[in-house]
């Protein structure tokens, strides 16, 4: 292990052919009272330069946990386990002040509320010039010349007036935008970004993500995008990965998996987005609630939930496995999924509300000869059925 004092301000690890960042097989578990809360298991990814990774799943899938292990921002009691790389430098093991060099320098996040990752009694100015200052041997004018340089490059007007201001003069979305300015201000090669539009209007939303993207082209910074918002990663990400129970269920890119998902918890996260082809109908979303991490069922933890469950499913858990070409998934039934037209059907529940008219099937799928059979509440083709 590298000590403290080895770890210079300019610290770069010399490995530059390695990945930006390497994650394999990490695994945090919150010993408690109640038992062992298994909050990530075996979670593995690579990024390079100018990648943009989303993580999506329900709140609980162990996306947030995931990120702060990366960051070394866990409390003392998590047992952290596997391989987290910076350019082949290894993190996982060093101590919060051993991480020091690396945070905001190298690997910077921006957290999901910005109120409580400001300090309200200093001005933003103060904050970010300090952020640059942890990093750099410069004087306090040069510092505040940065942190305005950083406001005007996230697009907030008249910087050199706002740096002066305190955060509650800022409204959400700007706010959100000096955070973003925080966790770019020292030039990093990745940034982690946890659900950074969350409780912003859909049009603040698409200028957060603008930023966002415009940053990473002049930066060539590699990002992974943490979130619930399906449609953020439609339009952000170039390779996703989808979490439940602690690990991840599905992987590969964002344009395969959303048209050719091969994991029914996927289909399902997919079937609750409003959709205009669903106009008047109501939502589908999937039935059952998460599991329990202190007590995981076995097999597979998505199969309290899953339409598609069979014996094998409730006996083990399967491993993550090739769907595709760079697509993979922790599913035991996905060649049978991959058959089947229009899969959302299959979280159609008779107590949510089955289709007006299931002829829409039909006129989608016009060269088929299509019948909707309800089965225990769940809509299936006749020939399904058999």
């Amino acid at each position: 292990m590298t000590s403290v004092s080895e770890l210079s301000e300019d610290f770069l690890p010399s490995n530059t052919t390695a990945p930006l960042l390497s994650v394999k097989d990490l695994s945090v578990t919150f010993p408690t009272d109640d038992g062992d809360v298994r909050a990530v298991r075996n979670v593995s990814f690579d990024l390079n330069p100018g990648d943009v990774l989303g993580i999506v799943g329900e709140s609980g899938s162990g996306k947030s946990v995931s990120s702060m292990a990366i960051m070394g921002l866990l409390p003392k009691n998590a047992i952290i386990e596997g391989s987290i790389r910076y350019r082949g430098e290894e993190l996982n093991g060093r101590t919060y002040k051993q991480m020091q060099p690396f945070r905001s320098k190298h690997i910077s996040m921006i957290f999901q509320d910005p109120m409580t990752s400001l300090n309200p009694v200093y001005t933003v100015g103060w904050q970010l010039a300090e952020t640059y200052r942890a990093h750099h041997n410069v004087s306090k004018k040069a510092a505040w010349a940065k942190a305005v340089e950083a406001l005007e490059l996230v697009g907030i007007p008249q910087p050199d007036k706002r740096a002066a201001q305190y955060p509650h003069e800022f409204s959400g979305g700007m706010r959100q935008r000096v955070v973003i300015a925080m966790a770019i201000i020292n030039d990093p090669s990745v940034i982690i970004a946890d659900e950074p539009t969350t409780a912003l209007d859909v049009t603040v939303q698409a200028q957060i993500l603008d930023t966002m993207l415009r940053i990473q082209t002049e930066t060539d910074a590699a990002i992974v995008m943490i979130t619930h918002d399906l449609g953020v990663v439609a339009g952000m990400v170039n390779r996703v990965q989808v979490m439940y129970g602690g690990t991840v269920v599905e992987s590969g890119p964002v344009d395969d998996v959303f048209e050719r998902p091969r994991m029914p918890y996927t289909v399902g996260l997919l079937g609750s987005v409003p959709n205009p082809s669903t106009l008047g109908k109501r939502l589908t979303p999937i039935k059952g609630a998460p599991p329990s991490l202190v007590n995981l069922p076995t097999g597979c933890s998505f199969s309290p939930r899953c339409p598609l469950v069979a014996d094998v499913c409730n006996e083990w858990e399967p491993e993550l496995e090739e769907a595709g070409a760079n697509h993979s998934t922790r599913c035991h039934r996905w060649e049978h999924l991959a058959t089947i037209d229009h899969p959302q059907r299959l979280f159609l529940h008779d107590e949510i509300g089955t289709v007006e008219n299931p002829a829409v099937f039909a006129a989608a799928n016009p060269d088929d000869s299509l019948e909707v059979t309800a089965v225990h509440g769940t809509l299936i083709t006749d020939e399904e059925a058999k």
